[in-house]
């Protein structure tokens, strides 16, 4: 009995002493909780400049070029003597690469997640996720000439495709994003509780029609939210369609012809002599813009629909 009280008098001192702080302590927590909050506040400032800059020179922008001549030319020639700067045609080839990229990478994405997640044996899917996330480290550079002197090659064998196109700077993109559709929807599909499988099954359903009904239902909003990130990841990759895709702004929908994307166009200007506050300088911004507002909107709604369903499946 003394021991036992011996052993309480001996934790009770220890917890007391566990609760006392010497303000040696509390201003080593003071400095670590400055240093994090710095750290953080590194990356607000550094977006809140860069939204500032961009909007500062594209209102420059808008001085010299009226706004409807920005929104409803069909023509974009700013570094041509009969200058036009509709920015549809720019934004046409953006979207058309875009929509090329997520037909191959959605379904190859999300076919991978469900065979890693519900199908394949525990060492196998430790082999070919890797395998899978490995596309992601190859440099975007490589991915565009193996698309323009591979791929291109390979496909006019059997279509009519100019030597700059939008369809193989479009498949080579869609290549690129598996695995970032793929692993997030792995995640998702895993995260589902193994619950609601047993439930299924116990009702008679077969692992085919539970997927459906239940397990994908349930994992719908990491799904579209990786969609919407492969998505972004489409619209602002660069070299790839600087690359495969060409220089020319059209308004086509048409994948065989070259086209011209957003940020081709601000590789093409980044990588000129441009001087400051000239028109050609100006629309880097311009167009900049315009690509920072459509990743905007597309993460509000990934935002947006991550939240409206998870609070339904949770």
């Amino acid at each position: 009995m003394v021991q036992k009280t011996n052993y309480q008098d001996e934790f009770e001192r220890e917890h007391r002493q566990s609760l006392y702080k010497s303000p040696s302590d509390d201003i080593q927590d003071k400095i670590v909780e400055v240093i994090l909050f710095s750290c953080g506040l590194v990356s607000v400032l550094t977006t809140i400049g860069i939204i500032v800059i961009i909007f500062q020179v594209t209102w420059e922008f808008f001085q010299k070029v009226p706004v409807n001549k920005f929104l409803f030319d069909t023509q974009w020639t700013p570094l041509f003597a009969d200058q036009h700067f509709g920015i549809w045609p720019l934004v046409n080839g953006t979207l058309l690469t875009t929509a090329i990229a997520m037909l191959v990478a959605v379904p190859l994405g999300l076919c991978s997640a469900i065979y890693l997640s519900e199908y394949a044996q525990p060492k196998v899917a430790a082999i070919l996720r890797p395998a899978v996330e490995l596309l992601a480290g190859i440099p975007t550079v490589v991915n565009g000439y193996f698309a323009l002197l591979f791929l291109t090659p390979l496909l006019r064998n059997v279509l009519p495709l100019e030597i700059f196109n939008a369809l193989s700077a479009g498949v080579m993109m869609g290549v690129m994003i598996i695995p970032t559709v793929g692993s997030i929807s792995l995640d998702a599909i895993s995260s589902v509780p193994r619950s609601l499988r047993e439930g299924a099954y116990g009702l008679g359903l077969t692992k085919l029609e539970a997927l459906l009904r239940i397990v994908l239902p349930a994992a719908l909003s990491g799904i579209i939210a990786s969609i919407i990130l492969g998505i972004s990841r489409a619209v602002g990759e660069t070299m790839t369609v600087l690359i495969a895709a060409g220089q020319q702004p059209k308004l086509t929908v048409n994948p065989m012809e070259s086209i011209e994307t957003m940020t081709a166009y601000m590789a093409q200007i980044s990588g000129g002599d441009s001087p400051r506050n000239s028109i050609n300088y100006d629309t880097l911004y311009a167009v900049g813009a315009v690509l920072f507002l459509i990743t905007l909107a597309l993460n509000i709604f990934s935002h947006w629909f991550a939240n409206r369903f998870k609070e339904k499946y949770e």
